[in-house]
């Protein structure tokens, strides 16, 4: 059955939102003040950029690989497998710190949280051990439930706006925004969890465009109108783990923490399921069998050094994010490789925008970096499909066809 056009939009939509919006703003404006409304603009133009690339890759190459696929087309075997990698270490690393963000919710210490947090990751390992796939209904009304929890909180807090609040605007410094940007990025995370849907579209040509466009300014209006309404109406108190909490008082009062703790929970598990479901299909497709058991141990380190004060939050998810920079920045610079015309200055672009947000880890990029050396040294065996794909390719044309690469890039050409 193909995917229609509004589905498609609810489906990006789905991607892109995720329990993280409740948490990020808080950390964003306890690392930058105000300024961190500079990195939530900073990083839309980022995202608007590789939803302009993902859009062109998904019409020209329709593929159920995703992002590796996307990057072994443009760069080879062995930058598909480290993009590939990459997206399989954000997911083990990036599990356990959404788990944790959910579980803040719950109003527990340090500790506790942290506990609290491991069981809300073990209850969806089962889930999709026992096979159960997060379906696209169940999602959507997740989704919906997010979209309502970000409406009523804005609107509720809207009135108790203060412009003084947005001042001191930078009290951490100019630089300190590219530290929040490298927290907020796990908010942009997402457009490469439906690249292998492209080609379930009837009409990719006419309705990825659409869909994409569609799904950027909805989350780009979410984003900006919660960031700033989270600065002006809380001040001080923004600088939270748990603002949603703060902002949903507006309007509910001595229950608005529990809405915001309810909501989180259940959006932490729909997040994590869709996921861990991705990440094992990947898995499989990458020849490994370590997966559920690299995210169990992972989880187990991340969540008892943060339990016990030794990791800071903000630099778990900097360290998770740094993985998925590396997948986007694998993909723009294949696709500008692959593109021509204005789509492959775009992809340039792009590029260029993700190393500068990967300038400002600092040490947490570290991870990253050492994994992809890894899978880009090693000598090892291409795995006969992707070698037959790779053939594919590369194959002489019969008479009278051109190869199916050129005729791809013909059609990306801007």
């Amino acid at each position: 059955m193909s995917i229609t056009t509004p589905r498609g939009i609810a489906l990006y939509v789905g991607a892109l939102l995720g329990p993280g919006l409740m948490v990020l703003p808080g950390l964003a404006a306890a690392e930058a003040g105000p300024a961190s409304i500079l990195a939530w603009a900073g990083l839309l133009v980022l995202s608007g950029l590789v939803a302009i690339v993902f859009a062109v890759l998904g019409v020209a190459m329709p593929s159920a690989g995703g992002v590796a696929a996307y990057a072994r087309l443009g760069l080879g075997e062995r930058a598909g497998r480290a993009v590939g990698w990459a997206f399989l270490a954000g997911i083990i690393t990036g599990a356990p710190v959404v788990c944790y963000l959910g579980a803040a919710y719950l109003g527990y210490g340090r500790g506790p949280t942290a506990v609290a947090a491991g069981a809300l990751l073990l209850l969806v390992l089962a889930i999709t051990g026992r096979g159960v796939r997060a379906s696209a209904g169940a999602q959507l009304v997740l989704v919906g439930v997010l979209l309502a929890v970000v409406v009523v909180a804005v609107a509720g807090a809207l009135p108790e706006a203060d412009a003084g609040n947005w001042t001191p605007f930078a009290p951490h410094g100019w630089p300190a925004i590219g530290s929040a940007a490298t927290l907020l990025m796990l908010s942009f995370v997402g457009w490469e969890a439906i690249a292998p849907l492209t080609g379930d579209f009837a009409n990719p040509r006419r309705q990825l465009p659409r869909v994409i466009g569609a799904a950027f300014a909805i989350t780009a209006v979410l984003y900006l109108a919660l960031a700033a309404v989270t600065v002006a109406a809380l001040g001080d108190r923004a600088a939270s783990q748990v603002p949603m909490a703060a902002l949903l008082s507006f309007t509910f009062g001595a229950a608005g923490p529990a809405i915001a703790a309810a909501a989180a929970v259940l959006l932490t598990l729909g997040a994590a399921n869709a996921y861990l479901t991705g990440g094992a299909a990947l898995a499989r497709d990458l020849g490994t069998r370590w997966f559920r058991p690299a995210i169990v141990a992972a989880s187990v380190v991340i969540l008892i050094l943060i339990g016990a004060g030794v990791l800071p939050v903000a630099a778990a998810i900097s360290v998770a994010t740094s993985f998925f920079l590396l997948v986007y920045l694998g993909c723009m610079v294949s696709a500008a490789r692959l593109l021509r015309g204005r789509v492959r200055a775009v992809a340039l672009a792009a590029a260029g925008a993700v190393v500068a947000v990967l300038a400002f880890g600092g040490w947490a990029v570290l991870p990253a970096a050492a994994l992809t050396a890894a899978v880009l040294l090693r000598r090892g065996r291409v795995r006969s499909a992707e070698r037959d794909a790779d053939r594919s390719l590369r194959r002489p044309p019969e008479p009278g066809e051109r190869k199916g690469e050129d005729r791809r890039r013909e059609g990306c050409a801007a």
